[in-house]
């Protein structure tokens, strides 16, 4: 049987899509661009979140849309599993994928279960350990006595799909020394960003970029530093905020403000900024969402990415680099995977080194639009959706072919 042109691919996301960030913003990448390609898509995901026009989705029933979904580890997610897990099988028999997508270690589980049973491959888009992720977030301690357990579980279900598409090269060099794979086909599939949507700000728009920074409140004459993303200490909130303290106490000449964009625990940041003495140099703008963002980034000089995850991918440099921004990071595998010479790094977890950084890129400001202009080339040749979706195509035509000859 010849393998088809256009496929039917089930997408498992146990997450509330769409929302304003990471994870979201790469299955949406994947899903339109996918469908750009000709082929069919379903995606199954949890009740809460937003419809994106053009992408079919199909949600557990008898669950309040409204209700707001958690973001990272909770004990919620069970429930709301136990939710997906018959959704996903009914619209997977009604809708025969050739490949099933899944998302995350519960949509990995899931998909392993329907995957056996329909009897078609599955592909799993790994974006950093669940076991990390409950520490990162504090919601189990290292001293658990389930740990073992969840560990146990992890690698399990990393030895179910026959491909585990990791989201750097080194959560993939990461996955594949924690356990053995050797029966699991281990790819790397960057995040994406679509330089259409994300690019630097262009003469027509200076009048409506004007308005946004009136609308906040900044003074014309600050220089911004941006960020976007989750807040949370994982993410480095806590030590951005120390590092733009030391910003404004040492180089005020340069007027600068921190614009941080995100969610959630927006008042809990914006109290610490007050205690700090910050109140007229941060502004915190809450959620973005995700069409809005491209304007609020073209207001920064400069870009800040302090996340301090070893496991997770940073999704959120592709934006900062698509338009043009320089980018001040913490010196971690993933944002070097990314950035390569034209980030501005600092020892992760040191704030004054990353003040450092911030400062020396607006001080610098021929030199900082000189990476900002090789960081959007480098978004454009290599980390296009377009480009991601050719990958993730090959991947499939792979596993049908190898799921085909073992029949």
């Amino acid at each position: 049987m010849a393998i088809e042109d256009r496929l039917r691919l089930l997408l498992l996301a146990p997450t509330g899509f769409f929302a304003d960030y990471g994870c979201h913003v790469r299955i949406r990448g994947q899903a339109e661009s996918l469908q750009a390609r000709g082929h069919k898509v379903l995606l199954c995901t949890y009740p809460g979140g937003r419809d994106v026009p053009g992408v079919l989705s199909v949600r557990p029933p008898l669950w309040p849309r409204k209700q707001e979904m958690p973001v990272g580890s909770s004990w919620l997610k069970l429930a709301l599993d136990l939710a997906l897990a018959p959704t996903a099988l009914a619209a997977a028999l009604r809708f025969r994928p050739h490949v099933i997508h899944a998302y995350l270690h519960e949509g990995a589980l899931i998909g392993s279960v329907l995957a056996q049973l329909l009897g078609c491959p599955l592909v799993f888009d790994y974006q950093g350990s669940l076991v990390e992720e409950m520490l990162d977030h504090s919601f189990i301690s290292s001293s658990s006595r389930v740990l073992p357990l969840l560990r146990r579980l992890e690698r399990g279900i990393n030895s179910r799909p026959a491909v585990l598409l990791a989201s750097s090269k080194h959560a993939a060099r990461l996955v594949t020394q924690a356990q053995d794979l050797s029966a699991v086909t281990v790819g790397t599939l960057p995040d994406s960003v679509d330089p259409d949507r994300f690019h630097p700000p262009l003469d027509s728009e200076q009048a409506t970029l004007a308005e946004v920074r009136q609308g906040l409140s900044i003074a014309p004459t600050n220089q911004l530093v941006v960020y976007l993303g989750l807040l949370a200490e994982y993410q480095g909130i806590d030590l951005l905020l120390q590092a733009a303290r030391i910003v404004v106490k040492a180089a005020p000449h340069l007027r600068p403000h921190f614009l941080v964009m995100g969610f959630p625990f927006v008042e809990h940041y914006r109290r610490m900024a007050i205690d700090m003495g910050l109140s007229g140099q941060v502004t915190f703008t809450g959620k973005v969402r995700y069409e809005d963002a491209p304007r609020y980034l073209a207001l920064g000089q400069v870009a800040v990415a302090p996340k301090l995850s070893a496991t997770e991918g940073s999704g959120k440099l592709l934006n900062y680099m698509a338009m043009a921004l320089p980018v001040a990071a913490f010196d971690t595998a993933v944002h070097r995977e990314y950035l390569g010479e034209m980030g501005v790094y600092a020892p992760a977890g040191d704030a004054g080194a990353l003040a450092t950084a911030v400062i020396s890129l607006l001080r610098q400001p021929a030199d900082a639009a000189r990476r900002g202009r090789a960081l959007r080339q480098s978004a454009i040749e290599r980390y296009s959706w377009s480009h991601a979706a050719a990958e993730i195509e090959s991947v499939y035509r792979q596993v049908m072919s190898a799921s085909q000859s073992a029949s």
